[in-house]
């Protein structure tokens, strides 16, 4: 009996520390079971939320994961897909560290409400001048209040002037026949494939500059010469978008560290801020040996040149500088954007090619003093002869509809407002409308809105324009582009000299698909080969048109 007293006092002394592990180990699984449940109520509660706000919503996080889903694919289709599910207006609700919560809709009437009925309360908004400014300054596209206006007076009022309505088209009738017809005519002869898109943005870059700035930069030459200002335009365009979707922290800080996307931006800026300081040096030493009798220039530049701010000083060469780049922006790109995308569903839709090549035929078929061989190569079309071309109108606005040349726009609100689909806004509140997803609502366009439908814009075979806040690639109310009329003028000219001549085939398995940039670039560029229009083709639409 003693001899087991030991061996139980034994026992309860090994057996307290087992005790011990036992109860901190309950407790490690009470700890980890109520840290599991509150994560799986966390998941739960954030993936229920997707259905009220369109897309999920983490702690802290916000919507960002959702959005980097999006940037690693197609982000204009993604916007699309969530306004979609949302009835056309959703709010993006960014990280708590960050400033990227913002309303996105594609709601005409909401846009209208923007752009025309209470535009004054929505400007561009500091966030959207501060993000851009590095490669924008204080320009036309950037610019709000009394800066805006002034420079959309000058501009207006030059638009609009019979001398460069002149040099607009006399400049496009020069950059097409005797440089873009070269170069096409050079790649079939060769029989090799060209990148139609750069081609097409050489066009309008020397058209732009010539007509803006009086110079002739010689982009679109045989050869192709490398243009670097070409290319650090457009690597600037592309970084500056990249702010759009980084907390302004993060961007502003590798901007001050010199690093990753923000060092791509300054170099490229750099070389956009060399082309503009040369071309205003320039300028300035011309308009210095000027007489009386010597011909008046009638570009942008030497316009605002003769102008002075608001102290009666001449304008800054900081200020010109920002002049150049915005209306390059806005000349450049997004016509031959337009164009490229034009061409690409051309290909696509062989029925509306054989339709724009019997309008252009029919159109000319009417000169009363043609000759026969002047239906050959050598045909130049007379802008009369332009303005006549409502189905080709109609397939380059459907183009526009499907892939607009600025994807989507940005606004601030300066005071609380309600949009008229009942969404309220608070002052300060960044507004992202969607002009991409707009094109792609069967709400606004019908069941066949996936259709190249250029049916769509005619009546009676007449062209006829939709409202400018269901259509809005040229944006709408008192910002509406200055230059439509001159981007029409201009695409047509250039697809009916090619489509005349050439059918536009892509390359097989060339991959299609929009960059990320301030306008939609073909990532890949577009990748074609030309053959020449068969002559008895040519001569059958032509004898048809005559019935």
């Amino acid at each position: 009996m003693h001899s087991h007293i030991p061996f139980h006092s034994n026992t309860i002394t090994m057996t307290k520390p087992a005790t011990l592990n036992l109860t901190f180990l309950l407790q490690d699984i009470q700890i980890l079971e109520i840290f599991l449940a509150v994560l799986v109520f966390i998941i739960i509660h954030s993936i229920r939320q997707k259905k009220h706000h369109g897309l999920v919503v983490w702690p802290v996080l916000g919507m960002l994961p959702s959005l980097v889903t999006g940037l690693r694919t197609n982000l204009y289709e993604w916007i699309t897909e969530v306004l979609n599910r949302q009835s056309m207006t959703f709010r993006f609700k960014g990280p708590w560290f960050s400033n990227l919560n913002c309303i996105v809709t594609c709601d005409p009437r909401n846009l209208e409400h923007l752009l025309k009925t209470k535009f004054p309360l929505y400007p561009k908004g500091g966030y959207f001048r501060n993000t851009v400014r590095d490669l924008l300054g204080e320009g036309i596209f950037n610019a709000d209040d009394d800066t805006w206006q002034k420079q959309r007076k000058t501009a207006s009022i030059e638009f609009h002037s019979t001398k460069f309505r002149q040099l607009t088209t006399e400049s496009l009738f020069e950059l097409v026949h005797y440089r873009l017809l070269p170069v096409l005519e050079a790649s079939v002869k060769k029989s090799v494939a060209i990148d139609l898109q750069d081609i097409l943005l050489r066009l309008t870059f020397d058209n732009v500059c010539m007509i803006a700035f009086g110079v002739d930069p010689g982009c679109l030459r045989l050869g192709l010469p490398e243009i670097s200002f070409a290319k650090a335009f457009e690597d600037a365009t592309e970084a500056t978008v990249f702010r759009f979707v980084t907390p302004t922290c993060v961007w502003k800080a590798l901007r001050f560290l010199n690093l990753g996307v923000e060092r791509k931006l300054k170099k490229s800026i750099k070389g956009v801020d060399e082309f503009a300081e040369n071309v205003i040096r320039t300028r300035k030493k011309e308009l210095s040996l000027q007489t009386e009798d010597t011909t008046q220039r009638s570009d942008l530049l030497t316009v605002f040149m003769r102008l002075k701010d608001e102290n009666g000083q001449a304008y800054s060469d900081k200020f010109l500088r920002d002049i150049c780049v915005n209306f390059i922006l806005a000349g450049r790109d997004t016509s031959s954007v337009a164009l490229s995308w034009f061409f690409w569903l051309l290909e696509q839709n062989p029925e509306v090619e054989k339709n724009i090549l019997a309008e252009i035929c029919r159109v000319v078929n009417q000169r009363k003093d043609m000759k026969k061989k002047e239906f050959d190569n050598s045909l130049r079309f007379r802008p009369e002869e332009i303005k006549k071309m409502d189905y080709l109108h109609a397939a380059l606005s459907e183009a526009l509809r499907l892939y607009p040349s600025v994807p989507v726009d940005h606004k601030e609100v300066v005071e609380d407002d309600r949009f008229p689909d009942g969404r309220v806004l608070k002052k300060g509140t960044k507004v992202i409308y969607a002009i991409y997803a707009m094109g792609r609502m069967e709400g606004i366009w019908g069941k066949d809105w996936k259709e190249f439908k250029p049916e769509r814009w005619l009546r009676d075979g007449r062209f006829m324009s939709e409202s400018a806040y269901k259509f809005t690639a040229f944006n709408g109310g008192p910002r509406l582009c200055l230059g439509k009329d001159f981007a029409y003028y201009q695409m047509k000219y250039a697809a009916a000299s090619v489509v005349y001549r050439y059918h536009v085939k892509v390359v097989e398995n060339h991959p299609v698909e929009p960059k990320l940039a301030l306008t939609m670039y073909m990532k890949h560029g577009l990748k074609v080969n030309l053959y020449r229009r068969d002559a008895a083709q040519i001569q059958k639409h032509l004898e048809d048109a005559l019935y």
